[in-house]
């Protein structure tokens, strides 16, 4: 934990009702204190560092003005809410931020009051503000404040738009906070970043109308109807003289802005201006991503989640990988480039992830045949489609628990039409620190069921690069390709481009006592399972990579069902509808009944800490695959 003992001020905050004691006076060196506190304790115990220290200032305002948790605030990307859950009662605890068995790496409602809802992917927060905001206005509880904070890109996303258009009219008191940092994770980019950066429009002049207009509503002189008749003829006006569109205005959405977002004392001012109106307001503010560590300040995107760090010198602590694996998503980087530069036809698209998933290697070499849509996966997907229906070959990289939110897209637009788009899945499986918000656990349960579909995952680097190899080839549709974060085991993982036959699995080793079938990555720990159990002499297993969940290997199932009365199967995904379940199916199907332990995920969410922890704990490591062998075996 690090140290606090010089703090003044926030050593003695063990809740919002302790914060708003102090006089307004005291915020900015409140704010230097939280902001340190979040530099001490990321230096070595890493997370979101830069989203963080930039909303600082209106963490400390919100939670001056107004009254959590009765009040709501309701994050969006849990990225920027490491200061609100160090003033929410978890200063003590925070540095078990992300560690298994410590506190959540993200806002949650199962954790503290203070968190109003789940956050940890984008986009959401509004929607979710606004059906709290038109519950109370429902229960005659309209004194209460709740405040959406949407930012770090996540504007751009769709479900965003969505819950601006309900709200505008929708009856609700629902106040929603624009923190504008330029940024997602990379640069933020589309019209809505430039739009954005260029608004300006009067706090003074806003506060002036809402007073008059709350006057003659005293009067009853002014109607709901006549008011929003008067603001639609005054945006248009207004536009008109500015030569200035505004957005939020133009959909009945009062607005104020922009702000400086580190100006902690006009943030409580402004903040006790606007709290109280009536109906729909958006509050923009201008604030940096990093603000007050330089090195994050000018490399936002490095910062993001940077690992450990010097906290003096600003230098991250980046481990020796010289001769060490690398990386699924550098082979996945590198291995597009490869492919894009022997077929013109190939495209990349990520939805703002291309640091992320490395497709900012080919980005760097081919930026014209390159995509960052922003927070936007469904978009991603269909956007790839249609590139893909008049002759490209798209490669649409989206992380898979992100991918969830482009379900009916890859339905829809993509299988429908058997469109060669190649959807490659980073993160799928357990992700680790970032826990149930990130874990890429139901997209094989997810696709499998949907038609034309194919959905693979590779043992190895190898394997990743020859998959990709093969989707690209002409005829081949829709291709799913599911891979890891983190690193695999083969330093020497260039290898030929080669074609896989699609729907073939491969033995790696073959036995007599007992059949061990593995899809993707996990394999490994499956292989280390097998020579641990033949190592004691007693029992031989046959250990099958399974390759694609869809379509199956029939010829290798037959095989199996023929020769082993048991069955045991490994993935790291969903057990309930996952691969194993797939093989279930197929041996009803063709009249087998062997006897099958399906390892895999829970029918539950799973906890945070680190992948080797998880595996341990949902019992798909090493051991546990050996304990379910060993089982096997003595059954026969």
């Amino acid at each position: 934990m690090a140290e606090t003992t010089k703090l003044k001020y926030l050593n003695h905050i063990d809740c919002p009702e302790d914060l708003r004691q102090l006089p307004v006076k005291a915020l900015p060196e409140v704010c230097d204190e939280l902001r340190q506190t979040i530099i001490d304790e990321l230096a070595d115990n890493p997370g979101h560092f830069a989203s963080s220290l930039g909303t600082v200032e209106l963490t400390v305002a919100l939670h001056y003005v107004i009254h959590t948790p009765y009040d709501r605030i309701v994050w969006d990307v849990g990225h920027q809410a490491y200061g609100h859950k160090i003033l929410t009662g978890r200063r003590e605890r925070f540095h078990t931020n992300r560690q298994m068995g410590g506190i959540r790496p993200f806002p949650s409602p199962l954790e503290s009051e203070y968190d109003t809802f789940a956050c940890g992917h984008a986009s959401n927060s509004i929607s979710a503000a606004l059906g709290m905001s038109v519950a109370d206005v429902l229960s005659g509880d309209a004194v209460r404040h709740v405040v959406a904070v949407i930012g770090d890109g996540a504007m751009s996303g769709g479900l965003a738009f969505e819950g601006l258009n309900n709200a505008s009219d929708t009856p609700n008191n629902l106040l929603i906070v624009l923190n504008d940092n330029n940024m997602s994770i990379d640069r933020a980019v589309g019209g809505m970043k430039e739009y954005l950066t260029h608004l300006h429009t009067s706090t003074f002049y806003n506060s002036l109308r809402n007073r008059l207009s709350r006057q003659l509503m005293s009067w009853g002189m002014l109607s709901d109807e006549r008011r929003r008749a008067i603001i639609r003829f005054n945006n248009s006006l207004k536009s008109l003289l500015t030569h200035q569109q505004n957005i939020f205005e133009g959909m009945n959405i009062r607005y104020f802005g922009p702000v400086d977002g580190h100006n902690v004392k006009e943030l409580v001012r402004v903040l006790n201006e606007i709290k109280d109106m009536r109906g729909p307001r958006l509050l923009h503010l201008h604030t940096t991503k990093g603000k007050g560590f330089k090195p994050a300040e000018e490399a936002a995107t490095e910062w993001h989640a940077p690992g450990r760090f010097d906290k003096e010198s600003g230098c991250r602590i980046v481990a020796d990988t010289t001769g060490k694996p690398p990386r699924f998503q550098d082979v996945f980087g590198h291995t597009l480039l490869e492919l894009a530069e022997a077929n013109p036809r190939i495209v990349g698209v990520t939805p703002a992830m291309p640091t992320g998933c490395s497709m900012n290697i080919m980005m760097k070499a081919m930026p014209d045949r390159t995509f960052d849509v922003g927070i936007a996966e469904g978009h991603a997907v269909t956007f790839s489609a249609g590139m893909a229906k008049e002759g490209m070959q798209p490669f649409c990289n989206i992380y898979s628990s992100f991918a969830q939110r482009a379900y009916d897209n890859v339905i829809h637009d993509v299988a429908l039409l058997s469109l060669p788009v190649v959807l490659c899945l980073d993160r799928a499986g357990l992700v680790g620190e970032d826990g149930p918000t990130h874990h890429g656990a139901f997209d094989i349960a997810a696709l499998r069921t949907v038609p034309n579909l194919t959905i693979a995952s590779p043992l190895d680097e190898r394997e990743l690069r020859r998959l990709m190899y093969t989707a690209q080839l002409s005829g081949q549709g829709p291709f799913v390709i599911r891979y890891p974060r983190g690193c695999g085991r083969l330093t020497d993982w260039r290898c030929p481009l080669e074609a896989v036959p699609v729907g073939r699995g491969r033995c790696l080793h073959d036995g007599r006592d007992v059949a061990l079938i593995t899809f993707g990555p996990i394999g490994m720990e499956g292989a280390d399972a097998v020579a641990d159990v033949e190592a004691e002499g007693r029992i031989t297993v046959a250990h099958y990579d399974l390759r694609f969940v869809k379509p199956l290997d029939d010829d290798l199932l037959h095989d199996v069902a023929r020769r082993f009365r048991h069955i045991v199967t490994v993935e790291d995904g969903a057990r309930m509808g996952g691969m194993g379940s797939a093989i279930a199916e197929w041996m009803a199907d063709h009249g087998y009944a062997p006897r099958l332990t399906r390892l895999g995920l829970p029918d539950a969410f799973v906890e945070h800490g680190t992948p080797a922890q998880l595996h341990r704990l949902v019992g798909i490591d090493r051991q546990a695959i050996a304990d379910a062998l060993r089982a096997a075996a003595a059954e026969q």
